[in-house]
């Protein structure tokens, strides 16, 4: 809960906590990581005629990141 009479320093804005970037750390790059990797090991999967499970299980992981980082992106988005 914010304290309303608290007065803000001047260098920081009072809406946007100090440590904002330091808590998104390494996220947003790893699934980035993750979601090229998955996508291209999902199409060359496709490509090369291998189970189709496999392929399915990389487009999954494909997904999940894809919406992880949608999830992210609205989360932390500035007002």
């Amino acid at each position: 809960m914010t304290d309303r009479y608290r007065i803000a320093s001047a260098d920081a804005p009072s809406d946007v906590p100090a440590d904002a970037p330091e808590r998104r750390g390494m996220l947003r790059p790893v699934l980035w990581l993750v979601l090229v990797l998955s996508a291209a090991t999902n199409a060359t999967m496709s490509g090369i005629g291998a189970n189709p499970f496999v392929g399915a299980a990389f487009g999954m992981v494909t997904l999940a990141c894809a919406t992880a980082l949608v999830v992210n992106h609205y989360r932390h988005r500035r007002r």
